[in-house]
């Protein structure tokens, strides 16, 4: 009888421990098969490894994982979809529910960008159409609020109300 190699032997004490989930049939051998492997033991001639980048893809296509990484892509390869200039006064918040929101360091550039959002949605789905992106929002920054804080007063704000 042939020897077993280690990684068999490490194979074999994998599954006695851990069990085997995978539904059995028993089929009948011919004569070639008997004689010589089928191929679908471990380690059979024929079971070559796979670039990782194809296994990862076959990975995360079979999890559904391709949209989330897709997104992910998206949000960190800003600068190019979008050009240096645009990003330098615009960053790409998140993705919810279709719609993708990008903050813009002023009003105007928030504009700006809005009269092109057809454009940059165009771009957006050639290069990521998994990422399932819709329509994208554009907001101005954020403005200070005096509804609440140690400044706030009730009624309608800090006006001169003096006449």
């Amino acid at each position: 009888m042939a020897e077993i190699s280690e990684a068999s032997r490490l194979y074999r004490h994998f599954r006695e421990i851990f069990g085997d989930d995978r539904p059995r049939r028993r089929l009948r051998r011919t004569g070639a098969e008997v004689m010589g492997r089928t191929g679908s033991e471990p380690f059979a001639p024929g079971r070559d490894p796979k670039p990782l980048g194809d296994a990862i893809d076959q990975l995360s296509t079979q999890l559904g994982w391709q949209g989330p990484l897709s997104q992910h892509d998206l949000l960190s390869s800003w600068a190019e979809l979008a050009g240096a200039e645009i990003a330098k006064h615009s960053e790409p918040v998140a993705i919810e529910g279709g719609v993708l929101q990008v903050r813009c360091e002023s009003t105007a550039w928030a504009t700006q960008l809005r009269m092109m959002r057809s454009e940059l949605l165009s771009r957006i789905l050639e290069r990521h159409p998994d990422a399932g992106v819709d329509t994208i929002r554009f907001q101005g920054p954020d403005a200070p609020t005096w509804k609440h804080g140690p400044r706030s007063v009730p009624g309608r704000g800090p006006r001169d109300t003096y006449g």
